[in-house]
């Protein structure tokens, strides 16, 4: 009877604990207009990042905000660093991560799910202005391309056999490679043009950026498993394309929509 008894609890406790995992799902939370959390950098620009105000904001930031609204829900923004913030949704610190990601490798496709893309931009290689030795990809081999371990652009140094000198971010990375203790850094094409608009005088310039065709689109990503949530938020996302929601933040931090291939 007590053998009994033990099963019988142990049930329970596991039915129960089941039920509140699930209560507290992202697709609960969404349908019952609660509150999603949100992994980003908050420190690169323009995608999140803080105005002069102190206020954080950013392309990604404001269309994930826009994303909220339309499902009805409250978000909160939780910075960290890129490096540590795909383990981070995976380890369930946020639900959604909204910075830029594109799902490239198979270990991420594998792991997590993107939405409907809110942006779509490629690969750029930044030198300083007087090295002319770097035209393109296939003269970075054995140089030192200052980039985040885990980002997209680091693989792509990877498979081209550049030296990684690890940096935070975008703009660690161009002082790297300011101070000469890097030749190269490949990021987002979109952020760099930001930064060289705004810091014309920067000692640096442009040499390489990837084909129309291969540019990569970008979405909120989720762990695997919230399909209908993700369907919602992707449903949110047409419906901020189609209303001009999309173009209307891509003039604002671009000065062109970005929503559109």
């Amino acid at each position: 009877m007590f053998k009994k008894f033990v099963l019988l609890a142990i049930s329970l406790f596991a039915f129960t604990t089941t039920q509140a995992i699930a209560a507290d799902s992202l697709i609960d939370r969404i349908n019952n207009k609660g509150t999603i959390t949100v992994g980003t950098e908050g420190t690169y620009a323009p995608f999140t990042y803080h105005d002069a105000d102190g206020k954080l904001t950013g392309y990604d930031v404001e269309v994930t905000r826009a994303v909220a609204e339309k499902l009805g829900v409250k978000v909160e923004f939780k910075e960290t660093v890129w490096d540590s913030m795909m383990a981070g949704l995976k380890a369930g610190r946020f639900d959604i991560v909204a910075n830029q990601v594109a799902l490239t490798t198979p270990e991420r496709k594998a792991t997590f799910d993107k939405s409907e893309p809110y942006s779509w931009s490629g690969a750029m290689m930044v030198v300083r202005a007087d090295e002319n030795s770097i035209k393109g990809l296939n003269d970075i081999k054995g140089r030192k391309a200052a980039q985040s371990l885990t980002s997209n652009y680091g693989e792509l140094a990877r498979e081209k056999q550049a030296n990684i000198v690890p940096v935070d971010g975008l703009a660690q990375s161009l002082l790297v490679v300011q101070q000469k203790r890097a030749d190269l850094t490949l990021n987002d094409s979109l952020a760099i043009l930001d930064y060289l608009k705004k810091n014309p005088n920067a000692g640096l310039k442009t040499v390489w950026e990837s084909p129309a065709d291969e540019k990569l689109g970008s979405g909120l990503i989720v762990n695997k498993g919230n399909d209908e949530a993700l369907a919602k938020m992707s449903a949110a996302i047409v419906e901020l394309q189609k209303d001009g929601t999309l173009k209307k933040l891509g003039e604002q931090f671009f000065g062109k929509d970005i929503s559109v291939k």
